[in-house]
C-alpha cells in the first residue's frame, strides 16, 4: 500500500524487451536502499524490485500491465515518480493507495495561475470510474485533490513543490497519464451499484 506521496524522482537508464514483458533499469536516489522483491510504485504502478546495481534497481514489467498503464511508452530518459510502501507505523500524508492503475487519462490542458499550474485530464468514463468534487485522485502515482470533477475529467491545482519534485514538471497537453481512482469511491459505487 502507498499514500501517493512521492518519494524520489527516477530516470530509465535502459529498456529491455523479453518476450511480452519489458526490464527497466532505474536510476534513482533511493536506489541503492531499495531490496529485491521490494514493492515500489513507479508512476503509480506497483513493481517488484529484481535487481539492485549501485544507484540502480530493476523492475519488469509483464504484458497486461504494459498495455493498461503509460509503461509501453517508457524510453531511456524517461522520469518516472517512485514511492517505496508505506510502513506500518507511518502516516497517511496522502490518502490510499494501491499501486493498481485503472486505466489511463489525458492530459487536455496546462495553465499556469499565480505560481501554481492547474492540469485538466480526461478519461473514458465507459470504464466506471468516477471522481467527486474534492476528492481523492493519484495521477502518475501523485496524490492530489481534484475539482472542476464531470462525467469523464476533473482538474488538479499543482504547487511550485510538487511541481519541481514530480514529473508533472514534464507534462503536457495530449500526454497520457495513469491514474488510479479514489478506493472508498470504487467500494461505495460498487455497493450502490448492486
Amino acid at each position: 500500500m502507498f499514500t501517493g506521496i512521492i518519494e524520489a524522482l527516477g530516470r530509465v537508464e535502459r529498456v529491455v524487451e523479453d518476450q511480452a514483458n519489458r526490464h527497466f533499469l532505474v536510476s534513482s536516489p533511493i536506489s541503492e536502499a531499495l531490496k529485491t522483491d521490494q514493492s515500489v510504485a513507479h508512476n503509480g504502478v506497483c513493481l517488484t524490485v529484481t535487481n539492485v546495481e549501485g544507484g540502480r534497481h530493476w523492475v519488469t514489467a509483464v504484458d497486461e500491465t504494459l498495455k493498461k498503464t503509460t509503461l509501453q511508452n517508457w524510453k531511456e530518459g524517461s522520469l518516472v515518480n517512485l514511492e517505496r510502501c508505506m510502513v506500518a507505523n507511518g502516516r497517511f500524508d496522502g490518502h490510499i493507495v494501491q499501486g493498481h492503475v485503472d486505466q489511463v487519462g489525458v492530459c487536455t490542458n496546462v495553465k499556469e495561475v499565480d505560481g501554481s499550474w492547474l492540469f485538466d485530464f480526461e478519461y473514458d468514463n465507459s470504464l466506471g470510474n468516477i471522481t467527486v468534487e474534492k476528492g481523492s485522485i493519484t495521477i502518475d502515482g501523485v496524490s492530489l485533490t481534484c475539482f472542476n470533477s464531470r462525467d469523464n475529467g476533473f482538474t488538479v491545482t499543482i504547487i511550485p513543490y510538487t511541481f519541481g519534485h514530480t514529473n508533472f514538471n514534464t507534462i503536457k497537453e495530449g500526454d497520457k497519464v495513469n491514474l488510479e481512482f479514489d478506493i472508498i469511491g470504487k467500494y461505495v459505487k460498487r455497493i450502490l451499484a448492486g
